[in-house]
């Protein structure tokens, strides 16, 4: 999906009132998530650089509440 984007061009956004607090993402993305005090998800950085496209994707796949998107800007 997001491959060869380019960087910036990926938005990532997570929902953390869905956020169920399984911290799959942290463990998948470290570089893009992190846990509040709370344990619920932390969004380091809302455009991933396209070395980590592919742990973004991850991250939304693994997340248990779907409380993570990727979303492809237009150019």
């Amino acid at each position: 999906m997001t491959a060869g984007a380019g960087p910036g061009r990926v938005l990532l956004r997570v929902d953390t009132g869905a956020c169920c607090r399984s911290g799959a993402c942290s463990l998948v993305a470290p570089d893009l998530f992190d846990q509040g005090d709370d344990g619920k998800v932390v969004l380091r950085t809302p455009h991933p650089p396209d070395d980590l496209l592919e742990a973004a994707e991850e991250a939304a796949d693994y997340c248990p509440v779907s409380a993570i998107q990727l979303e492809t800007l237009p150019e």
